[in-house]
């Protein structure tokens, strides 16, 4: 690493760049070349100087003169560390890189040869390594109407699992901003993800499946979309995979169900009547060995709740077994999860204090809000939510008696001086609550 480091800083990149350009003719130097840049490109600094070259122009038309495999594999090899950098995938795009990959699985997508396949796969996975820069994505997208777009939408429907994977990364990657999934989502994508997902049901190609939610995840994301996908079964598309094993596809069914509930409450009611979700979801929240399972269940049953303010949704995660999941989510070192377990807990403790008390009883959620409202690191909106809870649990008598138990008028009388007026506010009225209960 640091001989390499120091041939960069005297300066070799720029230099190699050129002889290149001059000796694209010499096979024995462009080869010695692109074993320099190989060995080159891995580092960061090193790719910040290839981007002030022409090295994108050099290596596409490099790239279009090669029959051969192995010569493809060893320009192959330079391109995928160099387009990690944005600035260099813009330059490729420009260079008319492309247009050679979309050449290349044209070519090989029906055939068996192992070259192919092989060839196949790179070309593709470097399609979808252009699409992570935002600026080459816009370019690639044009709206919609890109014949890149377009290219890349004919794959999902394809029998190459492995054309059908890079199919829907592009598209989740394409689906990195508003504008771009509401046009995909009126154009029809949806159907396209759904059945490409159905294909993958029983047969289960774990990275397909993945590739898929991750797509329908993001394009759940704008407020417009949510309705409209609803509608077209993607609920029930993604409930399908509830059976998998495979943490990386719980995660993304998950949070592709999280983004579709946003706001939308007929949806939310639905879900949260839906015990098999409701007790797989209660499962994954001991997934000790996925935190991102794990937070995204939770995640799941708090926004069940708050977004369907429904006793039956209630009801349900109360019988099967939620209410100490979404304590314990209150402890979380994320503020924002700390936030939506307690909004979802005082729903509870306003629409069904008697069906939860004893859960809330047995997990310790007084005890717990004690512990909040006495730490100053706590934020406003935790402190502010925490003593909401507080006067909602009062109407319990076992969790009444608790609250009286522990010194909570000391507490609460501290923060009627708290800088942020809403705390402030907050503390004034749950003293009064507290006062008069005792």
């Amino acid at each position: 690493d640091t001989l390499q480091s120091q041939l960069i800083n005297m300066g070799v990149i720029p230099t190699l760049v050129k002889l290149l350009g001059i000796h694209c003719q010499n096979a024995a130097l462009t080869e010695m070349c692109l074993v320099a840049f190989g060995n080159l490109a891995e580092l960061e600094s090193s790719k910040e100087q290839f981007a002030y070259t022409n090295i994108a122009e050099e290596l596409v038309k490099l790239f279009k003169k090669q029959i051969e495999h192995d010569k493809k594999e060893m320009i192959f090899e330079v391109l995928a560390p160099l387009a990690e950098n944005d600035v260099i995938k813009l330059q490729l795009v420009e260079a008319g890189l492309v247009e050679c990959l979309l050449e290349i699985v044209q070519k090989t997508v029906d055939s068996d040869k192992e070259d192919d396949i092989a060839e196949l796969k790179t070309a593709s996975d470097l399609m979808v390594l252009l699409l992570l820069g935002d600026e080459s994505m816009q370019k690639l997208f044009e709206g919609g109407k890109g014949s890149v777009f377009q290219r890349v939408l004919s794959w999902i429907p394809s029998n190459s699992h492995q054309l059908q994977l890079a199919g829907a990364l592009a598209i989740a990657n394409f689906a990195r901003n508003d504008g771009n999934c509401i046009h995909m989502v009126d154009n029809g994508i949806v159907q396209k993800l759904m059945d490409l997902l159905d294909r993958h049901v029983e047969d289960g190609n774990v990275t397909v499946q993945h590739a898929a939610l991750s797509a329908l995840r993001n394009l759940a994301i704008p407020v417009v979309n949510k309705a409209k996908m609803l509608s077209a079964g993607v609920a029930e598309a993604v409930l399908k995979f509830l059976r998998s094993e495979m943490p990386p596809v719980q995660f993304k069914l998950l949070g592709t169900l999280r983004m579709l509930i946003d706001a939308q409450a007929e949806a939310a009611e639905q879900l949260g009547k839906n015990v098999k979700l409701v007790e797989r979801l209660v499962e994954w929240c001991e997934a000790k060995d996925h935190a991102g399972v794990m937070g995204e269940s939770n995640r799941l049953l708090s926004a069940l709740i708050r977004h369907s303010k429904s006793k039956d949704v209630i009801r349900t995660i109360v019988q099967s077994g939620g209410i100490k999941h979404l304590v314990t989510m209150a402890t979380s070192e994320h503020v924002i999860m700390q936030n939506e377990a307690l909004v979802a807990l005082a729903l509870i403790a306003a629409l069904e204090l008697v069906t939860a008390e004893k859960d809330l009883e047995n997990a310790q959620l007084v005890q717990i809000l004690h512990r909040l409202l006495s730490d100053d690191r706590s934020a406003p909106e935790i402190k502010y939510n925490s003593m909401v809870l507080i006067c909602a649990l009062i109407g319990s008598e076992p969790l009444q008696k608790e609250v009286q138990s522990m010194a909570f008028l000391e507490v609460v009388s501290k923060l009627r001086s708290h800088e942020n007026k809403t705390v402030a506010q907050q503390a004034s009225l749950t003293e009064q609550r507290l006062a008069v209960e005792s």
